[in-house]
C-alpha cells in the first residue's frame, strides 16, 4: 500500500506519525511519502518536503510564502501522476491541503481528510468544497462525524489521539526536573510557530510577573515546542529584566501538563492535551489587525479554543486581542492568581474537564490512531476492488467500463 501524505504542522506530524506506526503494523508493503515533518520522517516516511517548516498562522505571514507554496502544489501534481498512490491523506492544515487535494482529484486519487478542519465552527459554507474534493473524513470528535455525516460525506468517528490513555510522551529536558520543587506550578505554551511565540511570550511574562508579585511561592514552567524556541523565550525574558522562579523546557510538552497545577495556553490543538489530563486553562492569542479583521468577517463561532468549541461554553477563559494588552494581561493574571488562592474553586475546574474529557473517548481498547489505521486499509481495500481508471495524456480520469 502506498500512501502520500500532506502535513503542515507540528501537531498534524503527531498525529501522521501515529497512524503511520499504526498501519505498519497492519501492512508490510506499507510505502509512505509525501510532505511532512521529523516525527513522520522518524516513522519512515520519505518526506519529499518538510512542509511544518512553513507553519505560520494568519495572512500576514502567508503572503510571503505563496510562492512556496504554489511550486509545492506543483509538485504535488507531478508526484501524484508518478507515483500512483493508493491514497492521499492529508491532515488538518486546510489553506495548502484544499489545493493537494484538487491535485489528487485530478489524477482520480481518492482522498482521505484525517483531523479534518473544524468547519462546523467557522465556515459551514465550505463543506461543498469537502464533498468535491474528499472521499473519507476520518473525525476525530463524535458530533463532528455526525456534523460531516448529515451533510453528505462520508465520515468515521476514530476519536482522538490526545485523548488516548496509552498516550506516551518523550522528549528532551531543558532543565531541571519537576519532582522536589515546592509551591504551586503554573505551565506557560508559548505555540509551536515561530510568530506564535514572538507575539505572545511577552504577555505570558508580563502575567507572571504579577502573580509573582502576590504569591511568591508560585513556580512557573515554559514547555516550548523546539530549542529555538527556547532561545527565543530565553532572551525576551532578559529583556523584561523580571527576576521570576521561571524554567524553560524542550520538547516535554506532556509531562509538563501532568505535573503542573494551571496553565496559560496559545491556542492551538494542545488545549485538547490539557483536556486530557483535565489541566484549568486560562487562553490567550494575540493576532495582527489584518487577520483580526479577516477573522470576524468568516468565524461563525464564538470561542477559540477546541474545549470551549465542544462545550458550547467557556470552560476554559479565553482572550483573543491585538491590542489593550495590559488590560488582557490584568484578566489574565487576576484568573490564574484565583485559582492558586481558591483550590475549591480549581477542582470545580478539573471536574467540569473530566467530564468533558470523558464524554469524548473512543469505547473499547483500541486507540485513536489504530482505528484511524483500520479504516484507511479498509478504505484503500474497497478502491482496489472498483474498476481501475483510464489516465488521459491531460492528467484527467475516464473510468474504464466494467
Amino acid at each position: 500500500m502506498q500512501l502520500f501524505f500532506s502535513v503542515g504542522d507540528p501537531s498534524g506530524d503527531h498525529h501522521a506519525a501515529e497512524l503511520i506506526h499504526e498501519l505498519q503494523q497492519r501492512c508490510a508493503s506499507l510505502e509512505c511519502t509525501g510532505y511532512g515533518g521529523p516525527l513522520m520522517r522518524e516513522a519512515g516516511a520519505r518526506i519529499d518536503y518538510e512542509l511544518t517548516n512553513l507553519s505560520v498562522m494568519g495572512v500576514g505571514a502567508v503572503i510571503p510564502l505563496l510562492g512556496k507554496f504554489t511550486r509545492l502544489y506543483r509538485d504535488s501534481v507531478r508526484l501524484l501522476r508518478q507515483r500512483r498512490p493508493d491514497a492521499v491523506v492529508l491532515v488538518d492544515f486546510p489553506g495548502f491541503n484544499w489545493w493537494v487535494a484538487k491535485a489528487a482529484q485530478r489524477a482520480n486519487i481518492p482522498v482521505i481528510y484525517y483531523m479534518p478542519p473544524q468547519l462546523w465552527a467557522w465556515a459551514s459554507w465550505r463543506i461543498r468544497k469537502v464533498r468535491r474534493l474528499v472521499d473519507l473524513v476520518l473525525s476525530p470528535l463524535p458530533f463532528e462525524a455526525q456534523w460531516y455525516q448529515s451533510r453528505g460525506v462520508e465520515t468515521r468517528y476514530v476519536g482522538h489521539s490526545f485523548l488516548d490513555e496509552a498516550h506516551g510522551g518523550g522528549g528532551i529536558w531543558g532543565n531541571e526536573p519537576f519532582e522536589g520543587m515546592p509551591g504551586k506550578r503554573v505551565l506557560m505554551l508559548p505555540g509551536s510557530r515561530k510568530q506564535e511565540v514572538a507575539r505572545n511570550f511577552p504577555a505570558m511574562l508580563s502575567v507572571m510577573h504579577k502573580i509573582a508579585e502576590h504569591h511568591p511561592a508560585a513556580r512557573f514552567h515554559v514547555a516550548c515546542h523546539k530549542a529555538s524556541d527556547r532561545r527565543a523565550c530565553q532572551k525576551m525574558l532578559v529583556a523584561t529584566e523580571y527576576t521570576l522562579p521561571i524554567t524553560l523546557h524542550v520538547g516535554r510538552t506532556q509531562e509538563a501538563i501532568q505535573t503542573c497545577d494551571m496553565a496559560l495556553m496559545v491556542s492551538g490543538s494542545v488545549s485538547l492535551e490539557l483536556l486530557k489530563h483535565a489541566t484549568p486553562a486560562v487562553v490567550l492569542y494575540k493576532c495582527g489587525w489584518m487577520t483580526a479583521a479577516i477573522g470576524s468577517l468568516l468565524s461563525q463561532c464564538r470561542f477559540i479554543s477546541l474545549p470551549n468549541l465542544i462545550a458550547e461554553r467557556e470552560i476554559m477563559p479565553e482572550f483573543l486581542f491585538v491590542s489593550r494588552d495590559a488590560v488582557h494581561i490584568d484578566r489574565m493574571a487576576n484568573i490564574l492568581r484565583g485559582w492558586l488562592e481558591s483550590p475549591s474553586r480549581l477542582a470545580e475546574v478539573r471536574d467540569e474537564l473530566t467530564e468533558l474529557r470523558d464524554s469524548l473517548r473512543v469505547d473499547g481498547p483500541t486507540t485513536a490512531s489504530a482505528q484511524a489505521a483500520d479504516s484507511v486499509v479498509e478504505f484503500v481495500a474497497s478502491r482496489r476492488a472498483q474498476p481501475a481508471p483510464t489516465i488521459r495524456n491531460d492528467g484527467l480520469a475516464i473510468q474504464r467500463a466494467a
